[in-house]
């Protein structure tokens, strides 16, 4: 994960005392999230960008994101009046809901100060999880451990938070993911499968990459308008989409997305997350039904493409 230190937990030179030291932490907590929200929110970028900053005073900016084995994921950490600190993470392995292991590499001033194994465990069932972290440190300066216990503890406090307004809804096409993909990336077709059975859009704006944004109205059977804003934020071909969600143009943000694409011999998996931007807002779309109105959706796109 993203390891920001506190602003008052920023670590000290080396002294003479030895240059390694070296530390096994372990962070432990309950979620009121089923395994597959938790972990959504622990390894999908869109998520983990909202809950990586340890407390206001800290920002965090994602320069690479890229979350499968092999992957690689660069960020700053960023306090006003200090030096940016680099986080630089590999991921090592990834069980999806269960287990994930990554290093990470933490630097400023153009200086590794330390490195770190980390393993996260999640069990529990669909009322809740537990997330058990083990981090493995090995640290050139002073101060370093007690920085990963304040910025791994409020972390963690913040993923809780977001798990707990995480909605995961997942459905597997057969069809090919590139076939997928240019259903959902296409701004001719996007519009004519996107909403619930009987929904339609009307598009005002459409621009479908970074910085783009998608501009139009939903309605309902009924003939109800629900205005929507959709504003881009990453995008990577064929395999995942970040996005804000808005209530109309330039409204209230309701919920952070994103949408990520597997391939699973030739078949399709789409992960449709959103984090919610408050907890009410969370409980408010499940008792108005956005978990099977979202999966209609996805039932929509599957009969677009086999109709294609």
């Amino acid at each position: 994960m993203t390891r920001c230190l506190t602003e008052d937990s920023a670590p000290h030179a080396p002294t003479d005392e030895g240059r390694s030291r070296f530390a096994t932490l372990t962070f432990e907590r309950d979620v009121a999230a089923p395994p597959n929200a938790l972990w959504e929110a622990w390894t999908a970028p869109a998520a983990r960008a909202v809950w990586a900053a340890p407390s206001p005073s800290v920002s965090v900016e994602f320069l690479e994101a890229d979350t499968r084995v092999g992957g690689r994921e660069v960020s700053l950490c960023k306090v006003a009046g200090e030096p940016d600190i680099r986080c630089d993470c590999g991921w090592l392995e990834l069980q999806p809901t269960a287990r994930s292991v990554n290093y990470e590499v933490i630097s400023f001033d153009g200086v590794t100060r330390s490195a770190a194994l980390v393993t996260a465990e999640i069990s529990g069932a669909e009322e809740g999880s537990r997330l058990v972290v083990t981090v493995q440190l090995s640290s050139l300066v002073e101060g370093m451990e007690a920085g990963y216990r304040q910025g791994f503890g409020a972390g963690l406090d913040n993923l809780v938070g977001v798990a707990e307004r995480t909605m995961v809804l997942q459905r597997f096409i057969q069809a090919p993911r590139s076939v997928v993909w240019g259903a959902w990336m296409n701004p001719e077709t996007l519009p004519q499968w996107w909403g619930p059975d009987g929904f339609s859009c009307r598009t005002q704006r459409i621009n479908l990459r970074a910085g783009g944004e998608w501009l139009f109205d939903m309605i309902a059977p009924d003939g109800t308008i629900f205005p929507n804003h959709h504003l881009y934020v990453e995008v990577r071909p064929e395999e995942r989409i970040g996005y804000t969600l808005l209530w109309g143009e330039d409204g209230p943000k309701h919920a952070d997305a994103w949408a990520s694409f597997e391939d699973r011999d030739g078949a399709t998996k789409v992960t449709l997350g959103m984090v919610f931007s408050t907890a009410a807002e969370f409980q408010q779309a499940k008792e108005f039904g956005a978990v099977e109105l979202g999966l209609q959706t996805l039932g929509k796109l599957a009969r677009f493409v086999a109709s294609s």
